[in-house]
């Protein structure tokens, strides 16, 4: 896109719209992307098999006395932490695949750095809400079965969106009904008995938790990594992919920010402030990045104007690369990024800074004064392209004067020649940069582009006379900025809507089951009469009618007239159905609202009370043995591999956060292990 600079004057060269269900892209398709994600599944499930094993071996280290048994566990220990090292290479290789999601068709362009997709294990619904719909409801869960298979279905299509905006729309419409399910099921005095397992992005330690707060946060987390592939996937040779690319990148960066906003305390690490504040900065400069290629597409004119222009912009590109690359290396996120970002981000700094003294030198050795110039306007220029003027000269002089144009440029020059050079460098540092022959045919290009114009320039008689480059000031016309898509509030239809508005059939409420009341007109009068939206309620009673008589109650709920549900009626569609009534009357239903403080809801549904599932039970590893009280039990402060929540080490024991014991003494192998450090748990970085 920036090979040439082109002469001054030469011309430039089917979704149904209410529906809550869609289906995903075929898992088993052997497409690059969904290969990906398979195999990042299955590192996630070695590195939780891994993890157990060490949880096992520290409890055993901290039980025995045995200093034989010790020296084995110690031995065990040392081929877990080998392995788990193994497993996380190469999770950070996944990590670093960024040609997959590049698109193929005649790119010319340095790759951009997309997110991968959280990974999750499957969550049946099934026994917690039939019961919960039975308990609370006083409904036959049984005839909820379709809604919760859709429920299920709708799920587990998420863990393979299309790579499109039907994927985002997908992923936005599951968010949407996650919050109508945590008001219709999600009882703050009743746990489900539900565990959402989600794996972190960068390390693949598994997080479990039973509130919808970690489920939310990770669809969100998936919706800003998707928007990030739609980008990478866009042509950028093309006005229109580079805007597609433009505004998938700002969404991402939005949504991003959103997540960092509105879930502050989420357990895994990849979803951290720090690192979902590094995660918008690297989504904003690719955004610049973008821009700068929107720029160039119709070729750079070598024109004085033109080139100080495109270097400032150039510059801008570098300087929020360098901003990206500063947070990368800051501890703990040095630690779980991979080296492949950083050194990317390291890269791309190096060659659009050498891009803007490229440029600058351009500018000055190939133009000169001629009388038809307006002095003022390039001198305006040039006296905002530096902090100060090269050897306090003032612009008009360096305009002027044919030799300091050609030393400043000459300058500039050297600069643009280091930086490339540097950028080849530390390319050759990180091998998942090697394999990516167009970022090294780009910078090969531009640094022998450079190597000739320093080469038509060169005099032995001038190698002496050698000055410092100054600095160039970022500029740019369009300032990249984040864009929260609408796409995450969308509108969906309720999956479970026949329990009735939401408003008022909701967690929170407590009801008593549906009774049975016989109504009989007497004089052509209800002896009651209706108010307010669906449902309705009954008030005015008459305290001698037929149906007071019959138990009906002040403010009881109507919901359902003879075999009529009428939960989502209002008082005119009730009425209709009433005004038929005869003299031997009709069956209505009502409900009313109890007390939750007198009567509380049980602490466990039948299906909770069964225990944990077979797939959490290596958790007890890291616990004592005293199971008197399983569920006020907390865990005792010391080192363990697992630990309670992030803010402190005493919370709900369904997180499984990262372990903390260090043996890296025993290990026997001078490579560190896996970095699962207590700083994890650090509530500093919250």
């Amino acid at each position: 896109m920036t090979e040439a600079i082109i002469p001054n004057g030469c011309p430039s060269g089917e979704v149904a719209e209410n529906d809550y269900f869609k289906k995903g892209c075929n898992p088993l398709a052997q497409t690059g992307r969904s290969k990906l994600q398979n195999q990042r599944a299955s590192l996630n499930q070695q590195i939780i098999k891994q993890m157990r094993m060490r949880a096992g071996a520290e409890n055993l280290l901290k039980a025995t006395s045995n200093n034989k048994v010790r020296d084995m566990v110690l031995l065990e220990l040392s081929y877990v932490n080998a392995n788990l090292q193994r497993l996380m290479e190469q999770l950070e290789g996944l990590n670093s695949s960024v040609e997959v999601y590049q698109n193929v068709q005649g790119s010319v362009s340095i790759p951009l750095i997309p997110l991968g997709l959280k990974e999750t294990k499957d969550v049946d619904f099934t026994g917690p809400f039939k019961d919960f719909i039975l308990e609370h409801y006083s409904e036959d869960g049984a005839s909820f079965q379709d809604e919760i298979d859709d429920l299920m279905d709708l799920r587990k299509a998420c863990r393979t969106p299309s790579r499109n905006d039907a994927g985002v729309e997908l992923l936005s419409s599951y968010f949407s009904q996650l919050s109508l399910l945590e008001s219709r099921f999600f009882s703050p005095n009743r746990q489900m008995g539900i565990f959402f397992t989600w794996y972190d992005s960068f390390t693949g330690v598994p997080v479990c938790q039973q509130n919808m707060s970690l489920e939310k946060a990770s669809i969100l987390f998936n919706i800003g990594a998707l928007y990030t592939q739609i980008g990478t996937r866009s042509d950028r040779q093309t006005r229109t992919g580079l805007e597609e690319a433009i505004t998938a990148f700002q969404r991402s960066s939005g949504v991003l920010n959103h997540l960092k906003e509105t879930f502050t305390h989420t357990p895994s690490y990849d979803m951290s402030p720090a690192m979902l504040s590094m995660l918008i900065k690297m989504m904003l400069a690719q955004v610049q990045e973008c821009l700068f290629e929107k720029l160039a597409l119709p070729g750079i004119r070598n024109e004085f104007f033109n080139l100080i222009r495109m270097a400032q912009e150039a510059a801008k590109v570098g300087e929020v690369y360098d901003q990206v690359h500063q947070s990368m290396i800051q501890m703990p996120i040095k630690d779980n990024v991979p080296f492949f970002w950083s050194t990317m981000a390291q890269v791309k700094t190096q060659h659009y800074r050498s891009l803007a003294h490229y440029f600058i030198s351009t500018a000055l050795l190939d133009h000169q004064i001629n009388p038809s110039d307006d002095e003022d306007k390039q001198e305006k220029a040039l006296s905002q392209l530096y902090d100060a003027m090269p050897d306090g000269h003032s612009p008009l002089d360096i305009l002027r004067q044919k030799d300091e144009r050609r030393r400043i440029g000459k300058a500039h020059l050297k600069r643009a020649l280091i930086g490339q050079e540097e950028a080849l460098r530390i390319q050759g540092l990180c091998r998942h940069l090697r394999k990516l022959d167009m970022l090294n045919d780009i910078l090969q290009a531009s640094h022998k582009r450079s190597l000739s114009k320093f080469e038509q320039y060169d005099n032995e008689d001038e190698f002496t006379d050698y000055m410092d480059a100054p600095d160039i000031i970022s500029k740019t016309e369009q300032k990249a900025e984040m864009e929260v898509p609408a796409s995450i509030k969308v509108k969906v239809k309720d999956i479970f809507h026949r329990l009735g508005p939401l408003s008022v059939f909701s967690a929170k409420q407590r009801w008593t089951a549906p009774r049975t009341v016989r109504l009989k007109v007497e004089d052509r009068d209800l002896g009651f009469t209706l108010k307010g939206d669906a449902p309705v309620q009954i008030q005015s009673l008459d305290p001698l009618c037929y149906a007071a008589a019959d138990g009906l109650k002040e403010g009881d709920y109507l919901v359902a007239v003879g075999d009529t549900d009428c939960k989502w009626m209002g008082v005119s569609d009730v009425m209709k159905l009433l005004k038929d009534v005869d003299e031997e009357g009709i069956d209505i239903k009502v409900v009313s609202v109890m007390d939750s403080s007198s009567q509380p809801m049980p602490a466990k549904s039948a299906t909770y009370s069964g225990g944990l599932p077979k797939t959490y039970s290596m958790i007890c590893l890291a616990f004592d043995n005293d199971d008197k009280n399983p569920k006020g039990r907390k865990v005792t402060k010391k080192t363990s591999f697992l630990s309670w929540g992030l803010k402190n080490k005493h919370k709900s024991a369904s997180t499984l956060s990262l372990p903390t014991a260090d043996y890296s003494g025993a290990l026997p192998i001078h490579k560190p292990c896996p970095t699962f450090p207590s700083s994890y748990n650090d509530s500093a970085l919250y």
